[in-house]
Order: structure tokens, then C-alpha cells, then sequence
């Protein structure tokens, strides 16, 4: 949500920024509809002081006698009455319109974002690791010997429909080995308080982290009004919701596993074949709340975490910074991470870690109390991937395929996966 004071202050910077993200320009439009609002409120304590004087002024009458007056002035007193109930109504309904405008409205761009129009105007910050060479075709996950058996995606398509998958066997633990190094690693090195989050929220949190009322199609809802959440990033965000939190008590950071869903409204056609693109995945997620002094370097930091795993993994990747018409509807500023994927001849995404500022905090009333004193602050919220967990199957699978259909993994999973290192061609861990 965008803070009313800093557009009417610099109309043509907010103008500015939309403009950067290919978005028409709105402040016309907010200003008026708040100047509106501001006349309806003014105009209601005016009359609402006329109304609290000719309401003195009534007993002064009635103690004089002054019959004429007094039924003068109890008249006007209720004139007024339902004159400042309707201004008041009216300055409501136009709150509700002004806030329902600015909801639809994305995030400013960060100055250091670079403009473009698609993900191919996005920048490379970095690569690690280096692509492997095979001496044969490398397949894509779906197609390898040794794990063909283990993702069926026909029973999961009779069970569920199309985009859902069914591991079982060693693949299926490979999968569970990731979410616990990936956990281990957050919670014991990177402080990271593991949290076990809800998968159905109300409208509040998702508004709250802004997924609604634009997003509302890309995500599942109940016959019953709740939402299965489309990553942890809606949970763990909205625990700062409604408080006023100590200074000294930032920065907060969170991580959890969960189950994730998405409709993938949009994306008809793309990445139908294997687990990349799912309606029901699972990410181990990463959410600080923190001081906004200290945000950028707190981007920078769970970035490092995420890409970390990446390394430890031993899984080749390059990070890029999202162009501005590129990146989601409440970011500031978002860095990728891909993964090479030796089947696609390409990296793709595994990761995105976004600063959205205070455009979530104002959103659901999170703030915080400055130690040097004065009126409580918004917190700036982030999130991220660290990682993905589908995705990071795929990549370990592809990256370590062999020729004769078996998979070496990595070595950091071992003590996850019973000492085993290698899935063999037949589906079985050795």
C-alpha cells in the first residue's frame, strides 16, 4: 500500500516509478479522490462544531425561558446531527474507494532496479560453479533411468489432474532429504527461527502481503472463504500484522516448510512436461521483518543464504536482478536465482529474494517502536526462497545424472539419506 502523504508531497516521482513499470499514471486520479475525502472530512468537523455549540447553546435558552430559541436551536442541533453523519458516511465511502485504488496499484521500483520491459532486460549480478560436461545427451528429470519410476505424473494426473506429481521410493526421500538439509542449514547457521505455519489463511493475511484483490486467481479458495496459501511468505509475513514492535526487537527472521499452491492462471502451455511448473509444490520460504534502515543489507543477506544452498549442493546457478517490468506487484527491488538445468540447456529460476520496503507493513499495520522515541515506524518486510524444493530436485537430479541412467548426489544430503550417495539406475539408493 502506498503512503497517501508521499504522493500528494511528490505526485510526479509516483507518476515516475509506475511509469517504469509500464503502468499508466494514477496520482491525478488518488489526489482527487483524496482531496474529496479531505473536504467531506473538514466539512464534517465543521458542522460537527456547529452541532457541539448549538447544543450549549440549547440549555442556555431553555434556563432563559426562552421557549422561540430554544426550539430554534434544538432544531439546528439535529440539522447538524444528520448533516455530519451524512458528511461522515460520505468521507467513508470515499476512503474505502481511495484505498481500494491504491490497493490495485503496485510497488515503487527501487532508483537501482534497472528499466526494461521482460525477464530478457534482467541484469546478471553473478555466476558459481561450473556447467557440467557429459559425453552424452543429458536428459530432463522425468526421463532419466533411475528416477522414470519414481515421478509419475499419470497416476497423480487421475488422481488430481494435470500439474501434480507422485514421488515415491528413493525419490521421494531425496525430495524430503532437500527440505531438511535446507531447514538445518537456515536454523543452524543463518538464524533462522523454524516456524510451522497454517496452509489456510483468511483474506486478511493475503490481502496483508498482497496477494489480494489483484492476485486473487492465481491462488485456491475454499467453498469456505480461506485460502490455501501460495507460499509461507503470507504466514510468516503476517505474524508482524497489528503490532507495534520494540526497536530492539528487529530484525525478525523466520523460515518454514510447507506445502504451496498455485492455480498458475496464465501460464497455459508453458512447462508442461516433468515438476517444474506445479500447482501444489513445496518451498522452504525465509521472511526477516526488519528495521528500514537496515533492509537493503537484509536482502543481501538471505540472498547469500539462498544462494549458499545452491553451493553446498554443489549445483551451478547465476543471480540476476529482475528489470522493472519483470519483477512482482510488491517488490522494490527482487533478485533471481537460477539453477542450470542440463536437461533444458539453461538455468531457471530456483529462487527469488525480494525487499517489498513498507508497501506490506502499511498494508497490515506492522510498525515499530524507534528506541531514540517518537511515533511508532513502519517495519520493511522481505522474502525468499531458500529454496524451492521441486525445483532443487530437479537440479540435483539433472546435474548429477550419469550415463548409465543413475544419479550421483550430493554429498551434504548423505547423512539425510542413510550414508547413500548415489541413486541407481534401477531407482534405489546406494
Amino acid at each position: 500500500m502506498h503512503d497517501i502523504r508521499a504522493i500528494r508531497q511528490n505526485p510526479e516521482g509516483f507518476d515516475a516509478g509506475l511509469a517504469r513499470r509500464g503502468e499508466p499514471a494514477a496520482s491525478a486520479e488518488i489526489l482527487a479522490l483524496d482531496t474529496e475525502r479531505r473536504a467531506k472530512i473538514s466539512a464534517a468537523e465543521t458542522a460537527q462544531a456547529e452541532q457541539n455549540r448549538a447544543s450549549k447553546e440549547v440549555g442556555q435558552a431553555k434556563a432563559k425561558g426562552d421557549d422561540a430559541e430554544f426550539e430554534r436551536l434544538r432544531a439546528l442541533v439535529a440539522e447538524k446531527k444528520a448533516q455530519v453523519a451524512e458528511m461522515q458516511a460520505e468521507a467513508k465511502a470515499l476512503d474505502a474507494k481511495l484505498t481500494e485504488k491504491l490497493a490495485w496499484i503496485a510497488n515503487i521500483p527501487a532508483d537501482d532496479v534497472p528499466d526494461g520491459a521482460d525477464e530478457s532486460d534482467n541484469v546478471e549480478v553473478r555466476r558459481w560453479g561450473v556447467v557440467p560436461q557429459f559425453d552424452f545427451a543429458p536428459k530432463e528429470h522425468f526421463e532419466i533411468e533411475g528416477v522414470a519410476a519414481s515421478m509419475d505424473f499419470e497416476t497423480a494426473a487421475k488422481i488430481s489432474g494435470a500439474r501434480f506429481v507422485l514421488l515415491s521410493g528413493a525419490v521421494a526421500r531425496i525430495h524430503r532429504a532437500l527440505a531438511q538439509f535446507m531447514l538445518d542449514t537456515h536454523v543452524e547457521e543463518n538464524g533462522l527461527v523454524e516456524t510451522n505455519t497454517p496452509v489456510l489463511v483468511r483474506d486478511e493475511a493475503m490481502y496483508g502481503t498482497d496477494k489480494l484483490p489483484k492476485f486473487g486467481e492465481d491462488s485456491y479458495r475454499t467453498e469456505d472463504g480461506m485460502w490455501l496459501v501460495p507460499t509461507s511468505e503470507v504466514p510468516l509475513t503476517y505474524i508482524a500484522s497489528g503490532h507495534v514492535i520494540e526497536e530492539s526487537y528487529l530484525p525478525r527472521r523466520y523460515t518454514a516448510h510447507t506445502l504451496c499452491f498455485r492455480s498458475e492462471a496464465g501460464s497455459a502451455g508453458r512447462d508442461t512436461a516433468g515438476m517444474l511448473r506445479q500447482h501444489q509444490f513445496e518451498k522452504v520460504e525465509m521472511v526477516s521483518v526488519t528495521h528500514p534502515d537496515h533492509s537493503d543489507d537484509e536482502q543481501q543477506r538471505m540472498l547469500r543464504c539462498a544462494e549458499d544452498i545452491l553451493e553446498r549442493l554443489g549445483l551451478p546457478y547465476r543471480t540476476v536482478i529482475l528489470c522493472t517490468g519483470d519483477m512482482g506487484f510488491g517488490a522494490r527491488r527482487t533478485y533471481d536465482i537460477e539453477a542450470w538445468l542440463p536437461g533444458q540447456d539453461s538455468y531457471r529460476e530456483i529462487s527469488s529474494v525480494s525487499t517489498t520496503g513498507d508497501f506490506q507493513a502499511r498494508r497490515m499495520n506492522a510498525r515499530f517502536k524507534p528506541e531514540s522515541g517518537g511515533k511508532p515506524e513502519y517495519v520493511h518486510t522481505l522474502n525468499g526462497s531458500g529454496l524451492a524444493v521441486g525445483r532443487c530436485l530437479i537440479a540435483v537430479l539433472e546435474n548429477g545424472q550419469q550415463a548409465d541412467g543413475s544419479v550421483v548426489l550430493p554429498a551434504v544430503l548423505a547423512p539425510y539419506l542413510g550414508g547413500k550417495t548415489t541413486l541407481s539406475a534401477t531407482g534405489r539408493l546406494s
